[in-house]
């Protein structure tokens, strides 16, 4: 009985101040006090400051030894092309209309590892878990990215050009916070105190901030929208998704925090940018909109499952 309840503190100590915090950011949003314009420039901040200084103090401090987990990475790429690949396969025969096949594929792939993927590895393994989080996040990012241009121009008959989306790739805030922080984890490079401290902070705000900001741009609204295409691709992000790669890294021998992290990071909901970018293609946004949403609320609830049943059995 006793392990039974370590196994659930465990898990809600994962999850649970996430959900206190996305519930938060809910009301806020409801009554008033965060407004759009509150969200739109809170947004900007996490993605264009916040969350680089977070990434590159982490990498900096911890040293590339332990940030370069390459069988963890390794299972991430690979995991995430056969997903993809798979992923294709399905919505060709189970999606319709055909313009929405790039946007359910993307959807059921790609995670919010930024905000609420590392907000699991820091409430589970602290600052350990973060730093092993950080290269994984950087380096599946630019998967994640280039798959999606892929599969949204195949459906949706656009062409936008590979070129420029490598040049977003290059200078997307987050990848470029942990490109500079290789060469100085490498080096171990000493960060002047000052600017370190500056960090700290940066650091501390980040996640409390982000996850009240993605609770309060959540809109419950679209789930009246609820459609076969938005379930099957939750389902995959949700379900499909994390038990494949997961089951990719128990098979490669990855064991302990090694694997909670690749789990927490493949359990996370659907990304917001993913909307972005199908609104930005043509495609259909209500659709994406209702995937993110969907998967958010849901990925509480199933990784917290998942969390618990890993656990209980000495995985993590």
């Amino acid at each position: 009985m006793a392990d039974f309840l370590s196994t659930i503190q465990f898990a809600l100590t994962v999850t649970g101040p996430i959900i206190v915090i996305l519930i938060l950011g809910i009301f806020l949003a409801r009554i008033g006090i965060l407004t759009d314009a509150f969200i739109d420039s809170g947004s900007k901040l996490v993605f264009n400051v916040l969350l680089p200084s977070m990434l590159f103090i982490t990498i900096s401090k911890t040293g590339f030894s332990g940030v370069a987990n390459f069988k963890l990475i390794t299972v991430g790429i690979v995991g995430t092309l056969f997903v993809y690949l798979l992923l294709e396969l399905l919505a060709n025969y189970l999606v319709t209309p055909a313009e929405e096949r790039g946007g359910v594929v993307q959807g059921g792939f790609r995670s919010n590892m930024g905000i609420i993927g590392l907000a699991y590895c820091v409430n589970g393994y602290g600052e350990a878990g973060l730093a092993a989080a950080s290269l994984y996040l950087g380096i599946v990012t630019i998967l994640f990215n280039v798959l999606a241009v892929i599969t949204l121009n195949r459906s949706l008959n656009r062409h936008r050009s590979m070129l420029q989306s490598f040049r977003d790739i290059g200078t997307n805030p987050l990848i470029v916070g942990i490109l500079l922080a290789l060469p100085v984890a490498w080096w171990e490079v000493e960060i002047p105190f000052v600017l370190l401290r500056a960090g700290d902070y940066f650091a501390q705000m980040t996640l409390p901030f982000a996850l009240l900001v993605t609770g309060a741009s959540l809109s419950l609204r679209v789930l009246r929208y609820e459609t076969f295409n938005a379930m099957f691709a939750s389902g995959c992000k949700l379900i499909f998704v994390p038990v494949l790669l997961t089951g990719g890294g128990i098979l490669v021998g990855l064991r302990g925090m090694e694997l909670g992290v690749l789990f927490m990071m493949t359990s996370a909901p659907t990304a917001a940018a993913s909307y972005v970018m199908v609104r930005a293609m043509g495609g259909n946004p209500a659709l994406a909109a209702n995937i993110v949403v969907v998967t958010t609320l849901g990925s509480l609830l199933f990784t917290s499952i998942g969390i618990a049943s890993m656990r209980g059995l000495g995985l993590i």
